[in-house]
């Protein structure tokens, strides 16, 4: 233990107060606030993003299982016949058959085609984003990106759509570059509710936030007569 009086080793000097002119007392500016590095954002206006790339993690997991499974076999039949083993049936008749066998047979034809469709399919997933029922949203902030998924713009724009006066039931098909709004309308002008529904969904499309708002077309009609 210590003396009052007595210094210890691990005390540490704390933040002063200061006094101005009139003894009013004042805190020591915090200059820590200067170094912090400001917010990372984009310039005003560019809201633009791109859209999300998916992962592709089945095809390349199907795909890396067959190659090797193949490659594992073919490995093996290999260092069985240096070890003096017969090669296995199935690499024998492939090499007669191969050797038999005219570029212009049907089988030859059928094989080099689906694995032509295969390599073109892989291409495909390789060079685009995939995820089609992500919608990108605008980038406001550097390091941010975020998505809204197709199903819940198209409820926002249904929610938005029922409480129009006149309108009685709507469906939506949301697309990426377009919305389709079909409403049905028991009372009213259709000429009326189509123009308020206009009004509504170009103000609830602008509120979704996204980084390329759906063009949206409407349809109003009357609900089909029972009887």
């Amino acid at each position: 233990m210590t003396e009052p009086g007595e210094p210890t080793g691990s005390t540490r000097r704390m933040p002063t107060v200061g006094q101005d002119d009139a003894g009013t007392a004042r805190q020591a500016p915090d200059t820590s606030a200067d170094r912090r590095e400001p917010v990372p954002t984009l310039e005003q206006g560019d809201g633009s993003a791109g859209r999300f790339w998916s992962a592709r993690r089945v095809p390349a997991a199907l795909l890396a299982l067959v190659l090797l499974g193949a490659a594992g076999l073919l490995l093996y039949d290999i260092a069985a016949v240096r070890a003096d083993h017969p090669a296995m049936q199935w690499r024998r008749s492939l090499a007669d058959g191969l050797a038999e066998r005219q570029l212009d047979d049907v089988a030859v034809l059928v094989g080099a085609g689906v694995a032509a469709l295969i390599g073109l399919w892989l291409i495909l997933l390789a060079l685009t984003p995939g995820l089609r029922d992500l919608l990108p949203m605008r980038r406001d902030r550097a390091d941010v990106r975020a998505g809204l998924d197709r199903t819940a713009a198209a409820l926002v724009l249904r929610d938005r759509s029922v409480e129009v006066s006149g309108v009685q039931s709507v469906r939506v098909r949301m697309g990426r570059r377009r919305a389709k709004v079909r409403a049905l309308s028991h009372f009213r002008e259709l000429d009326d509710v189509r123009t308020d529904l206009d009004a509504v969904l170009e103000k609830a499309v602008r509120e979704l936030g996204l980084a390329r708002p759906p063009a949206v077309s409407v349809e109003v009609h009357r609900p089909a007569k029972k009887g």
